[in-house]
């Protein structure tokens, strides 16, 4: 039965509208238009009031490592998929990416079969998987262990390129590997970004040329700008058509550097992400000792952050919702612009922007009730309630 949703206020790309409604059905909307319109078109539709909050297009987040007290590395299983997801959905994440830090082939193996069996047995709002290394640089390892990273070879390749439903994102060091390489990902349908990268500004011109079209966590693990050198940040910065993930917590990015960068170029190639641990919506500990592990390292989890015991982030207890209200508080964002960065700009990057992100005819859908404080009142995955308080 279609769903008719009114009363609301209704986020159509740039702009909230209060005239308009939505009807869902069999996992898409079917119309956008007046209520009394639809009304008509649509006599059989279940009629639910949005008693005058915002509808918004469901968040996708391309970079998770973990939720609900679970990492991924730990347990790559469909299991932890659903855990990680479920955690995630009554922060507005009605699309992402299990995230695998740099770890062996055989867990990158393993890691991508459990996405395509989530997949298949249709895990809510798994769009495929992101391979963060482990072909990076140790010069920016971060968190990473340096002890998984190798060489990106012709048997690296063939992994990454294996997975045939959903997206693969690969998060690479430019320099570690060459262009050909880069181009070989791109060509066998992964989506490749910079990231953990110590590159020049030439060589990330030269993979930007190849086929990279992302850089991870902006400013995080990366060359910086200088004045003789502008290293990965300045290649971003300057590049106007790959986009750019931002973890807007208040600790990985100062947001004045943040709203510079947000001056440098287009909103719409920037995405939030939360680079998410399991510290997200997990059962707490409740001896104000929250921490999880990481690798077989102690991370704790305070004031926001997440901390190794040398004081490295590792990750974060970002969720989507909180991404969104930091791009408008601390950013200064209207609000169309925040949801936009984390729907329709990350469905953009991978190449879905044709069905999520936005809320129109023939779309998925993949809606969101906030309230005023840009809380998750209800969500939809493909139609289906996805949270409810």
């Amino acid at each position: 039965m279609p769903t008719l949703l009114h009363n609301g206020r209704v986020l159509v790309d740039d702009a909230f509208h209060d005239d308009l409604a939505v009807v869902m059905d069999d996992g898409r909307i079917a119309a956008v238009a007046p209520t009394p319109v639809l009304r008509v078109a649509f006599p059989e539709a279940e009629i639910r009031d949005l008693n005058g909050d915002r509808l918004v297009p469901g968040y996708i987040d391309t970079q998770v490592n973990g939720g609900g007290g679970v990492l991924f590395n730990d347990a790559p299983t469909i299991e932890t998929i659903a855990r990680i997801g479920a955690a995630h959905r009554r922060f507005g994440t009605t699309g992402f990416l299990p995230t695998l830090i740099s770890d062996d082939l055989s867990v990158i193996d393993r890691a991508i079969d459990a996405v395509e069996q989530a997949m298949a047995e249709g895990v809510p709002g798994v769009l495929g998987i992101h391979i963060e290394g482990p072909f990076l640089n140790i010069a920016r390892k971060g968190i990473h262990d340096p002890a998984k990273f190798r060489t990106l070879d012709d048997e690296a390749v063939r992994l990454l390129t294996r997975m045939k439903t959903g997206r693969t994102l690969i998060t690479l060091a430019p320099e570690m590997t060459t262009p050909d390489r880069i181009a070989a990902l791109v060509d066998g349908g992964a989506v490749v970004a910079a990231g953990h990268t110590d590159a020049d500004y030439a060589t990330i011109r030269s993979a930007l040329d190849a086929g990279v079209t992302g850089f991870t966590h902006l400013f995080n693990a990366m060359s910086p700008l200088t004045s003789r050198e502008p290293g990965v940040v300045g290649a971003a910065l300057e590049d106007t058509s790959a986009w750019a993930g931002i973890i807007v917590d208040g600790h990985h990015v100062d947001p004045v550097v943040l709203k510079l960068a947000l001056r440098c170029r287009p909103a719409d190639r920037f995405m939030l992400v939360t680079d998410a641990m399991p510290s997200v919506n997990a059962p707490h500990l409740g001896d104000g000792d929250e921490h999880f592990y990481l690798q077989g390292r102690r991370i704790s989890v305070k004031d926001g952050a997440c901390l190794d015991e040398r004081g490295v982030l590792a990750g974060s207890d970002l969720d989507m919702a909180a991404a969104v209200r930091n791009a408008r508080d601390l950013l200064g964002l209207d609000l169309p612009t925040a949801v936009m960065m984390a729907s329709a700009a990350p469905a953009a990057f991978l190449g879905l922007e044709r069905q999520r992100g936005r809320i129109a005819p023939g779309y998925a859908a993949d809606l969101l009730i906030l309230n005023e404080d840009l809380a998750v009142v209800k969500s939809w995955i493909g139609g289906a309630l996805a949270h409810t308080p």
